[in-house]
């Protein structure tokens, strides 16, 4: 089922509702570029399996709407954070176990600092607890873009991204729909920041899936594992085949990590 909850600054946010209203409440949330359809196979997997499943489209992304002229601070972290704990009020639900994807962690990251307790357990890959890009990255989005066109950035970056078949045709689709100006807004926020002591301040478990071929956010995972090996509700799990969207790459590991996780925090 198909949802739109309107935040404080009017934009409607879109999110997918699959699974019995009873069920165990999970979020699916995707990263940059991308949209809820990311997780559309897994949410209708955990669903079967009883969970309740709410599956957003961030604001700029799919379904959902934007501000105009898409200026970077309609897309800063807190708001970001804020559009999803409006979901989660709109869905009416408690503490949820919250699967991000990218963007879709970062977000996470920045929820705990003022609404840990809306969290019964964390789970990311492709994610980075801090980050420091150049100043110049945002400007990549609409460059590449007008360069390029939709067709070859589309065709080139999700042959780039996974293996699957039809993974690449999921995120070629994605991409030709996506805005380059909403890359911009959102990569001016994330380039840099540092969310390490958000993790560490969260007391209920986290989980970190590593994907052996995510290369870049590997090489920037440095801080973050120093911070977090060690801690006693951190748990890594390195999936070898699994590049930036480990679920397209390997779902049906991700699906029994995660699920095996829960089942332990329980």
């Amino acid at each position: 089922m198909l949802r739109n909850v309107l935040t404080d600054d009017g934009i409607e946010i879109a999110y997918g509702d699959f699974g019995p209203r009873s069920g165990a409440p999970i979020v699916l949330c995707h990263g940059l570029c991308a949209s809820g359809r990311q997780f559309e196979s897994d949410a209708l997997y955990f669903a079967g399996l009883g969970y309740r499943v709410l599956v957003p489209d961030l604001r700029g992304h799919g379904r959902s709407g934007a501000p105009d002229e898409r200026p970077a601070e309609g897309f800063s972290l807190p708001r970001l954070a804020g559009d999803m704990l409006a979901m989660l009020d709109d869905a009416g639900v408690g503490a949820v176990d919250w699967v991000g994807n990218s963007l879709g962690g970062i977000v996470a990251l920045k929820m705990l600092e003022a609404a840990g307790t809306r969290f019964r357990t964390l789970a990311t890959f492709g994610t980075s607890y801090r980050l420091a890009l150049p100043p110049f990255v945002p400007q990549i989005f609409p460059m590449i873009y007008g360069l390029f066109g939709r067709g070859i950035v589309s065709g080139v970056t999700a042959r780039a991204t996974t293996d699957n078949v039809c993974g690449r045709t999921l995120v070629a689709e994605m991409l030709k729909e996506f805005d380059p100006l909403t890359g911009r807004a959102v990569a001016a926020n994330v380039r840099s920041y540092d969310l390490i002591e958000a993790a560490v301040g969260f007391e209920r478990p986290i989980l970190m899936i590593r994907g052996g071929r995510d290369r870049a956010v590997n090489a920037a995972l440095g801080r973050t594992l120093k911070a977090m090996e060690g801690r006693a509700n951190f748990t890594r799990v390195d999936l070898r085949s699994a590049a930036h969207c480990a679920n397209l790459d390997a779902p049906y590991e991700v699906r029994q990590t995660l699920v095996d996780f829960w089942r332990q925090a329980a």
